[in-house]
């Protein structure tokens, strides 16, 4: 007890020395956290459910953006609220060694529930940069609490969001295929107890595949219009959470309810496709395509444009990666989701016409290497 009272105890000796807060005239209008990738509409908390870490805020606190300082600042604050409150609640809790993890598990679940409707949006952003500078002190003390606060509090948000939202993100920490694969066996069934890739064991709800399938394709769609991703794996995941629950739903690549209306093939995906199956299959191929979906050659970012407007510079539909179309605008480069999106629809319209054979051997071919490839990258 005495060494979990230290390491909660004072709650600010958690908190890094952060820059100052700007001046409130410098402050521009907050937006979402950049861990809000899944809006919950069944209810609206402060802070949507994030299924993947935010990204990393960089050493120099100098370059980070007035917004993003000021909502680490605030969810620094509340993170050290938190925490101050689980100390006086174990202040007069006597257990021994054994039951003390138990016991801060408790504490968290009752404190978090009673403020997870009002959490900043920051609040998640900064646990998480606590929780990297224990990792980088090397304090296991103080990276085990902080990783207990942060669980808590996500376990919380997700039992808000919709069933087919929490399989999402569900799916998404789970790192082991046939543990995917059993997951949204029993999600199609109706929901119940699963036992996770560490041997937890968690009531899951049920879900519809073709419902978990669109909204892993609608972050993908939010992800990869945009000029640069800042998550590959995050990305990574949702690619093959969106073609697990595909191929699982009964017509396969030829089921009507995965036509999401792309009616006409991106050009850049398609140039690169053209180029794969121009070539014979082996590690050449692989290597192209690891490079692509890793964000290089044709699938680097285009970092000269940050606008996603409808202004934008970037032009999704046109032209290969890396050259300019006839309107002098960057052509988006390729996206691991459209690419497979487009494998798919290229495969399918081969079964549909019975004319399958050495093509459409060569395009499952690219489809699994690539699919292996994603597995990789996201775990």
């Amino acid at each position: 007890m005495a060494a979990l009272s230290l390491s909660l105890a004072p709650p600010t000796a958690v908190l890094p020395c952060l820059p100052r807060r700007p001046a409130a005239s410098r402050l521009s209008p907050r937006g979402p956290s950049r861990s809000t990738l899944v809006v919950c509409l069944g209810a609206n908390p402060k802070v949507p459910l994030p299924i993947a870490s935010p990204s990393p805020l960089g050493d120099d606190p100098a370059k980070w953006d007035p917004t993003e300082c000021d909502a680490l600042l605030r969810g620094g604050e509340q993170v050290a609220s938190v925490l101050q409150e689980m100390l006086t609640l174990m202040e007069d809790m006597e257990m021994d060694g054994a039951f003390a993890p138990v016991a801060v598990e408790l504490v968290a679940q009752g404190v978090i529930g009673n403020r997870v409707d009002e959490m900043e949006s920051g609040f998640l952003m900064a646990l998480d940069y606590m929780i990297q500078l224990a990792q980088k002190d090397g304090d296991d003390e103080r990276n085990s609490l902080l990783e207990v606060v942060k669980q808590t509090v996500l376990d919380h948000l997700t039992k808000k969001c919709p069933p087919h939202v929490q399989v999402v993100g569900l799916l998404c920490q789970t790192e082991k295929k046939e543990s995917r694969h059993e997951l949204l066996r029993r999600v199609a069934a109706g929901g119940g107890v699963f036992e996770n890739d560490k041997g937890l064991k968690c009531q899951i709800p049920g879900a519809n595949l073709n419902d978990i399938a669109n909204q892993a394709d609608d972050l993908l769609e939010s992800m990869e219009t945009r000029p640069t991703i800042p998550d590959r794996k995050l990305l990574a995941r949702l690619v093959i959470v969106r073609e697990e629950a595909r191929n699982m739903m009964g017509g396969g690549i030829l089921d009507e309810r995965n036509d999401r209306g792309l009616n006409t093939l991106p050009q850049a995906e398609v140039n690169f496709l053209s180029k794969l199956v121009a070539l014979k299959p082996g590690k050449a191929v692989e290597k192209m395509i690891s490079d692509v979906m890793h964000g290089k050659e044709e699938g680097a970012d285009n970092t000269e444009s940050t606008n996603t407007g409808p202004n934008s510079d970037l032009e999704p539909s046109a032209g290969t990666s890396g050259r300019e179309n006839a309107m002098g605008r960057k052509a988006h480069p390729v996206r691991p989701g459209m690419f497979l999106e487009t494998v798919s629809k290229v495969l399918g319209g081969i079964y549909a016409k019975n004319t399958s054979g050495i093509t459409a051997q060569h395009l499952e071919w690219v489809h699994q290497t690539t699919l292996k490839i994603l597995q990789e990258m996201a775990f």
